[in-house]
C-alpha cells in the first residue's frame, strides 16, 4: 500500500475473488501519520499517480474519503490532480450546469426521480472512459449513486438469454430522443437542444449530431434526434472482457417526459422492439449486483466509466452532488 493512503473496508462494499481478490469499491483515506489536507491529497495524487491507475484498473472504482475536500474548487483540484483530460458534455440527455473549471452539477432532475444504471453517455460515440463526482451537500436521506460492475451484469445476461445478448451483439442498438429548444429541468432527459449541441443555430447543431453519428428530423417545438445503431457490448482492452455498454435498461424504463415514451426510445439495430421481459431482467440483475454507499460530505468517487455503471437513489434534499467527465 501507497504511503499516503490507506485502504479501508466499509460497509455496503462487495468482496470478489476470482483471478483477483479486490473490494469493490476500494476505498482510501490518509494514512494516520499522513496529513487531510487538500494540497497533501493533491500532492498524493500527483506522486502515486502509478498505484492510482492501477488500483483503478483492477477495481473499477475507488472512494477517497476523509480529506478536506469542502467547494467545488476543492474538486476541481483534485480533478486536475490526476491529469486526465477533459471530456467536454456535448450529445449528454442530462440537464447539467457548469460550477468551476471542468466541474458541473450532477444530473439536476427532480430529487423524487430516479436515474437507472447507465454507462455515462453510453448512446454517443465519444464518451468518458472516467469520472470523478464530489458530495459537496450530503443528502438527508437517500440519494445515493449505485454501482456496478458492467462485465458481471455481461455474464449473467448471456447466462440467463444467450439469443438475446446474441442479437445484441450483431445487431447493436438504436436511440430516439425528443429535446425541447430549452432545458426542462423537471425531466431526468430535459437537456434541450440548444445545450446538448451547445449552440442555437440549426445547421450547426446538425453539423455536430452528424458528427456524432446522430441525425435529426426538426419538429415544431423542438428535434428527434436517432443514434445508431450503435454496440451495446463492447470490448474492454484493458482488462480484456466484455462489457454490457449501453443505456438500453435506462433508456426503456427512464427517458420519459413529457416529449418521449421510453418504450419508443431504444429498439435492436435492425429495428425490432426489445423484449420488455428481458428489460425487466436485466434491471434485476443490475439491482441484485450493484451496491450503494451513502453519500458523506467531502467524498470523491472516482468510476472507470468501462467498468461500471451506475444509477441516482431518489432522495430527500438536500442534495449537491457535483461531477466532471475525463477523455
Amino acid at each position: 500500500m501507497s504511503s499516503s493512503f490507506k485502504e479501508i473496508q466499509i460497509q455496503h462494499q462487495k468482496h470478489y475473488s476470482n483471478t483477483i481478490s479486490f473490494a469493490f469499491p476500494s476505498v482510501l483515506s490518509p494514512n494516520s501519520f499522513s496529513s487531510s489536507s487538500l494540497s497533501f491529497f493533491t500532492d498524493s495524487i500527483i506522486a502515486q499517480k502509478p498505484f492510482l491507475d492501477s488500483l483503478l484498473l483492477k477495481t473499477g472504482a475507488i472512494l477517497f474519503r476523509g480529506f478536506d475536500v469542502n467547494t467545488a474548487k476543492d474538486f476541481n483540484d483534485v480533478v486536475e490532480a490526476f491529469g486526465f483530460e477533459e471530456l467536454p458534455y456535448v450529445g449528454g440527455a442530462a440537464p447539467r450546469t457548469n460550477v468551476v473549471g471542468r466541474v458541473f452539477t450532477a444530473n439536476e432532475s427532480p430529487p423524487d426521480q430516479k436515474i437507472p444504471f447507465h454507462h455515462e453517455m453510453a448512446q454517443v460515440p465519444e464518451f468518458p472512459s472516467k469520472l470523478f463526482f464530489f458530495c459537496e451537500v450530503e443528502p438527508e436521506s437517500g440519494g445515493e449513486t449505485p454501482i456496478v460492475l458492467s462485465h458481471v451484469v455481461y455474464e449473467r445476461m448471456k447466462e440467463r438469454h444467450p439469443d438475446f445478448v446474441e442479437k445484441l451483439e450483431e445487431h447493436g442498438l438504436i436511440y430516439t430522443r425528443v429535446l425541447g429548444e430549452e432545458d426542462d429541468p423537471s425531466s431526468p432527459i430535459g437537456r434541450g437542444w440548444k445545450s446538448t449541441f451547445l449552440t442555437n443555430d440549426k445547421s450547426v447543431a446538425a453539423q455536430r449530431a452528424a458528427k456524432l453519428g446522430m441525425t435529426l428530423e426538426w419538429l415544431e417545438d423542438g428535434v428527434k434526434t436517432i443514434m445508431g445503431p450503435i454496440p451495446a457490448i463492447k470490448y474492454d482492452k484493458a482488462r480484456n472482457r466484455k462489457i454490457w455498454f449501453n443505456s438500453m435498461v435506462a433508456a426503456y424504463t427512464g427517458w420519459k417526459d413529457v416529449r418521449n415514451d421510453p418504450i419508443k426510445a431504444v429498439k435492436f439495430g435492425d429495428g425490432e422492439p426489445l423484449p420488455s421481459d428481458i428489460i425487466h431482467d436485466c434491471l434485476e440483475i443490475l439491482e441484485e449486483e450493484s451496491l450503494a454507499i451513502p453519500w458523506q460530505k467531502g467524498d470523491v468517487l472516482l468510476i472507470d466509466n468501462w467498468a461500471v455503471l451506475h444509477a441516482r437513489r431518489s432522495f430527500n434534499p438536500p442534495r449537491r452532488i457535483l461531477a466532471s467527465l475525463c477523455k
